[in-house]
Formats: C-alpha cells, sequence, structure tokens
C-alpha cells in the first residue's frame, strides 16, 4: 500500500485523480480507513498536506470501473499506458507522452505491483512507457519510486 507516496508524487505533478484498483474487500476496507482517518479523522487536522494529496484518490474494483469514471467526466476515453520493466515495440517516449498531454491529451497510466501487470490488463493498453533503467542489469524499483520518476519526465518543470 504505497497510496501515501503515489498521491503525494500525483499531487505534486497536478494529477486529476490517483484511481487505486483492487479487488479484494479486505484491502478496499484497508484504504477506506486509511483515507477515513486523513481525509475526515484525526489525520485531517493533524497533516494537511497529506490530506491535501491524498484527496485525489479514488478507490475501484477493478479497471471497468476505472474506464466508466473516467469516460463520464472527460467524455472520451484516455490514452491507455502501462508500466513495464520489459521492452516493447509498442513503447512510446517520454518526450511525445509529455507534449500531447501537455497538448490537452487525457492519459491514465497503469502502474502494477511488484508481481508486474496481468497480461489480459496489458494487451488493451494503447502503448507502454519505456523502462526505467540504470547502468546495470538490476531493475527493481518500488512502484512508489517509479511512478514518482515517471510523473517528473512527463509532467515535471523543464
Amino acid at each position: 500500500m504505497d497510496l501515501h507516496d503515489i498521491a503525494r508524487a500525483g499531487r505534486t505533478f497536478g494529477l486529476d485523480k490517483y484511481y487505486l484498483v483492487t479487488p479484494f474487500t479486505d484491502q478496499q476496507e484497508l484504504v477506506r480507513q486509511i483515507l477515513d482517518h486523513w481525509l475526515t479523522g484525526h489525520g485531517a487536522e493533524y497533516n494537511k498536506h497529506r490530506k491535501e494529496a491524498l484527496s485525489i484518490i479514488e478507490l475501484c474494483s477493478d479497471m471497468a470501473e476505472v474506464y466508466g469514471k473516467i469516460k463520464d467526466k472527460w467524455r472520451q476515453r484516455p490514452t491507455v499506458l502501462a508500466t513495464s520493466a520489459a521492452a516493447s515495440e509498442r513503447t512510446l517516449a517520454y518526450e511525445e507522452v509529455r507534449q500531447r498531454a501537455f497538448g490537452g491529451e487525457p492519459f491514465l497510466i497503469l502502474f502494477g505491483t511488484g508481481w508486474g501487470m496481468a497480461p489480459e490488463l496489458l494487451k488493451d493498453v494503447d502503448a507502454l512507457l519505456p523502462a526505467l533503467t540504470g547502468p546495470g542489469e538490476y531493475n527493481h524499483l518500488s512502484v512508489r519510486s517509479a511512478a514518482s520518476i515517471i510523473l517528473d519526465r512527463i509532467l515535471g518543470d523543464r
């Protein structure tokens, strides 16, 4: 559950929403408890910056719910991008995504867990973002680190 850190990165880079998707009811309840504490409970007064960051989170049980909410809000399907540590011929360069995003095109970026993204989810995306790599072969960033780096590459001040 990286919701605090990813929400803070999302808020920093101006995301409209951070859709947190899990079909597991026990995880949904945990997320609701955390959000309740920071948005309306003691945490809302204790740390207003965290409240502001977490206010962009919207909990969904599956991707169909996410797509429905986006279509209702934006009246169009966003370009759906996924992150992957693997190279792909369907890769869309960060600079192109950046130009298109600043041109007004809506994007939905999917971040997986440490176990990767389900193949059935990957087959429906429009493109993959380039893998985040360093000088060596080790390539196992946490999702919170990857999200921050990718958001900076696309939306960061240049």
